[in-house]
């Protein structure tokens, strides 16, 4: 592992790091905050997952959420969003490719050989930074913007006993549904829908659920809504009678001006279910 950069940020440090991943086959870079108290005694972890186009930077800077994982104590990371490198398939579309791994791991050629991001995510990062990071895996929360929000809420369905709570901003809710998410579970899994199901919130809601509470914001006047289908994952939490809460916040879009009005509210949700 290598350091890229640390820097102080609310009593604790910033850094971005980088190393080489086995899952994905080329150096993957991630950012981590680390509050204070990580000083003190290993802390517990709250993973936010990034969207179409993001790199592990986008949210770091953007969201504002040091100053509350300051507060309770909360450690942050932050992954890219996809294998990267002149030598890694890409796709001259922006919603497929580089910035685009959707949390699957691919089975179909060209993207096989480094779309692993659901194992880079769920196994290797986490064992990384528990190697080497005063951070505590045994009390882990996951959330995530759009793209990110979609591998929140799968990979927290798929690893119940992993997150004490999962949450989202404006979450591609339903991609088997969608144009977003037909073109890349088809493109990285194949044309069997059988194996997208896995990686469908709203189709992982009516099969598992998930045994913690779940948080999701979603933009009135996100210019996205149609491809998201929140209605779709809103329907099938009332149905499963999960406990859940779904905001609409009106006049809301899809930007990061979006996510940081609410991501202290999500902090503060992670930290009470993380006993932080």
């Amino acid at each position: 592992m290598k350091t890229i950069s640390e820097n102080r940020c609310f009593g604790g440090v910033q850094g971005v790091y980088t190393a080489a991943s086995e899952a994905c086959h080329c150096e993957m870079t991630f950012g981590l905050f680390l509050p204070e108290a990580a000083r003190a005694r290993p802390v517990p972890v709250l993973w936010y997952l990034s969207g179409l186009t993001c790199t592990h930077e986008n949210a770091m800077v953007k969201a504002g959420a040091q100053a509350a994982a300051a507060h309770y104590g909360i450690a942050l990371v932050f992954p890219d969003t996809s294998p990267r490198g002149e030598d890694v398939a890409d796709d001259d579309a922006y919603d497929l490719g580089q910035g685009a791994g959707f949390y699957v791991n691919a089975t179909q050629d060209p993207w096989a050989q480094n779309y692993r991001m659901w194992d880079y995510v769920c196994a290797e990062l986490p064992a990384l930074i528990g190697a080497e990071f005063a951070v505590d895996l045994d009390r882990q929360a996951i959330t995530g913007h759009s793209m990110g929000g979609h591998g929140a809420l799968t990979i927290a369905m798929a690893n119940p006993d992993r997150f004490a709570s999962v949450s989202a901003f404006a979450p591609i809710a339903n991609p088997s549904k969608s144009d977003w998410g037909r073109k890349q579970l088809g493109a990285y899994l194949g044309a069997d829908e059988a194996a997208w199901a896995r990686h469908d919130s709203t189709l992982q809601m009516q099969a598992v659920g998930f045994d913690g509470p779940i948080l999701i914001d979603q933009g009135g006047s996100d210019q996205f809504l149609d491809l998201l289908r929140p209605e779709a994952l809103a329907q099938a939490m009332a149905a499963r009678r999960q406990e859940a809460a779904f905001r609409m916040q009106k006049g809301y879009d899809h930007s990061y001006f979006f996510v940081s009005s609410f991501m202290e509210d999500h902090v503060a949700f992670h930290a009470e279910a993380l006993g932080a």
